[in-house]
């Protein structure tokens, strides 16, 4: 597994035995790729584990949760009505029906590894017969424009979210045709792409969605069904992208995307999610064309959006007024939109880039948005979620809206972000590993175990690991091949130092472009130990960052820490606070917080700045007494109670 170039990366056919079933993304067998994802019954989570407990509460709590709410809210009943079955009001937002596609993708993932579920196959069933009873005779398949617009079908490509509902659409009947659960959701689906082709497909209507995604799933209804006029509309939907046909709308073309051809694009630009999702079906398309100019401009607005306008947690969009990126540097602390729904984009762009490419810092980013932009939007409970993500909180805040993050909430009105988290953790094991002719690569730490046919043969590695709460990673090998392969395990970009044994001996195994490869015949049960080590690292921002000049983050491997208020001394107000950077900082065990593994304890200060709001000169800031702090998981925050937070903190000045 070398780094290359995409314009270096050629055609590679998928190893035996990984092509059917297969994940949420499945290159096909000539595309351009440079690694191929495991079958979603390759690759398992132990429940003990960090993902493993994520994936489970998953399954127990926030879809049970996500299936009552469409009930509740009114999802079900506008699908109900659009069949001729009810006749009460419409529910909710004109794109509701996409929280039902969502939640029907997770469903279907999960059955995949949990068959046993009656409650969830049932859900799955029922809504997938309600689907096909709501769909018109020509396949058109939207309750909002079928119950209570019908005359504006089609006609406001800016707003009505028509093919972005059939996106996600598509990407539940993809889940659930690889997992054998419900065959019959590709019919309905299928149904609603031989529209889109007929009317948007060669010599049809020039339109794109305002909100990107269909694309992708195009791509990957393509790779399911092989049915190539797929792939060709979502190649034609890039290709129109760009011409200004959205027009102006509120905040302008770029907030759709639409300003500036695709291929030509030097900036991310607009509402975040719209642009990671247009940016993974970059990839999608592509990598199935072998189209360079499309793979190469999305690793350089991945460069835009990475480099310059994403938070430190992973996160993306830093506006609340427009959901959007700002401008490079533009990433305050407190007024962070960082949609949930942009994070869950970000982990699904990155996986997408590493297959195509092989490339260690995709997987890098993919772990720094799960563990610090998807997992704190989710409450320890599994059933209260952030919309939006802030890297503060300040004392005395006020919401304005339920977007603005104070604490999590059950439900939104757009609840668009619930159904995406179950999606995204019902599926989680399928971003663990890959595999390629040379071998199997391990790309995410978590207790558990990955198959797959390599150099001929089944083999198979178990993996005990506490990661990411310790950097000791226990793999054991089984299965027995008659020639060489390489085992590759991934050095996060954060990891300045580690070390390798093989049987309990030790061995020199470098890493190289961010990834340890050991290559020999494995005996079966050789085990390996990889101990990364895991300082506590002070962070600190560009300085062209003003919102955060003189503060740092703290971090320990994949983890962003913060403080909270439920660790300060009564009477201390947190923006008051600063950090002794000459004091010691230790990562400590806490017994008596068993949710919250591992904390950072450090020294720090009351400062005492004065009450005028602004002074002539240098203001001067009086030291108080020294206070020990204690920082925490920044995706843990807000579950002990509520109050305020700050991931940026303050350095103390002489």
């Amino acid at each position: 597994m070398t780094e290359q170039k995409f314009s270096e990366t050629s055609p590679v056919t998928s190893p035996a035995g990984l092509r059917d079933p297969a994940g949420p993304v499945s290159p096909g067998p000539g595309a351009v790729a440079a690694l191929w994802p495991l079958g979603p019954d390759q690759a398992r989570l132990d429940p003990g584990g960090l993902l493993g407990q994520w994936q489970r509460r998953n399954a127990e709590d926030t879809l049970p949760h996500c299936v009552d709410n469409l009930h509740r809210a009114g999802n079900i009943g506008n699908l109900r009505a659009a069949a001729g079955e009810q006749d009460t009001a419409f529910a909710g937002m004109w794109f509701a029906d996409s929280d039902v596609h969502k939640t029907l993708e997770a469903a279907a993932w999960e059955l995949g590894t949990s068959p046993g579920d009656e409650a969830l196959r049932s859900f799955v069933e029922d809504t997938v017969a309600l689907l096909a009873r709501a769909q018109q005779a020509d396949g058109y398949l939207n309750s909002y424009f079928t119950v209570v617009a019908p005359d504006e079908r089609w006609r406001k490509p800016d707003w009505s979210h028509e093919l972005y509902c059939a996106g996600h659409l598509f990407q539940a009947a993809v889940a659930a045709a690889r997992t054998g659960v419900s065959p019959e959701l590709v019919t309905v689906a299928r149904r609603f792409a031989d529209l889109l082709v007929e009317r948007f497909g060669p010599d049809g209507v020039e339109e794109v969605c305002g909100h990107p995604e269909v694309e992708t799933a195009l791509a990957e209804l393509y790779r399911l069904t092989g049915h190539r006029p797929y792939l060709d509309l979502a190649r034609r939907f890039l290709d129109l992208r760009g011409r200004g046909l959205l027009g102006h709308g509120r905040f302008g073309p770029a907030y759709y995307q639409d300003h500036v051809p695709v291929r030509e694009a030097r900036e991310v630009t607009g509402h975040a999610v719209r642009q990671l999702y247009l940016l993974a079906g970059m990839v999608d398309v592509g990598v199935e064309t072998g189209d360079h100019m499309l793979l190469d401009a999305a690793e350089r607005l991945w460069e835009d959006a990475v480099h310059r306008r994403a938070y430190v947690t992973g996160a993306h969009g830093s506006r609340h007024r427009d959901e959007a990126y700002g401008d490079p540097y533009e990433l305050p602390a407190d007024r962070a939109y960082a949609e949930t729904c942009a994070a869950i984009a970000s982990v699904h762009l990155n996986w997408r880039l590493l297959l195509a490419t092989g490339r260690a810092r995709y997987a890098d980013e993919m772990e720094r948005a799960l563990y610090n932009a998807v997992a704190p939007a989710v409450s320890s409970d599994g059933r209260h979620f952030f919309y939006s993500n802030p890297l503060q909180l300040r004392t005395g805040h006020t919401s304005s809206g339920e977007e603005a993050a104070a604490r999590r909430l059950p439900w939104y009105s757009c609840a668009c972000c619930p159904p995406n988290i179950a999606r995204l953790m019902a599926s989680l094991h399928g971003y663990l590993a890959t595999a390629h002719d040379d071998g199997l690569q391990i790309h995410l730490y978590a207790s558990g175990s990955v198959d797959a046919v390599v150099a001929g043969a089944a083999v198979s590695v178990d993996v005990r690991t506490e990661y990411p709460w310790e950097g000791r990673i226990e793999l054991t090998v089984s299965g027995e091949t008659a020639v060489p392969w390489t085992l590759s395990l991934r050095v996060p970009a954060w990891c300045d130092a580690y070390t390798v044994r093989i049987d309990g001996g030790p061995v020199m195994a470098p890493a190289r472009d961010g990834y340890i490869r050991l290559t020999r015949v494995w005996a079966p049960g050789t085990t390996v130990v990889l101990d990364l080590d895991m300082p506590v690292r002070h962070v600190t921002a560009h300085p062209r960052v003003d919102a955060v000049r003189g503060c740092v983050a703290l971090a320990r491997g994949p983890l962003v820490y913060c403080l909270e208020q439920a660790d300060l001394p009564p009477g201390t107000v947190l923006e008051d606070v600063r950090l002794d950077p000459a004091a010691p900082i230790t990562a400590i065990h806490r017994q008596d917080l068993p949710d919250i593994p591992v904390v950072i304890n450090l020294g720090g200060q009351v400062a005492h700045a004065g009450d005028s709001l602004y002074v002539t000169g240098r203001r001067r800031e009086r030291p108080g007494t020294p206070l020990t702090l204690t920082a925490v998981p920044y995706f843990l925050w807000g579950n002990r109670s509520e109050g305020p937070m700050r991931v940026w903190i303050p350095v103390a000045t002489s």
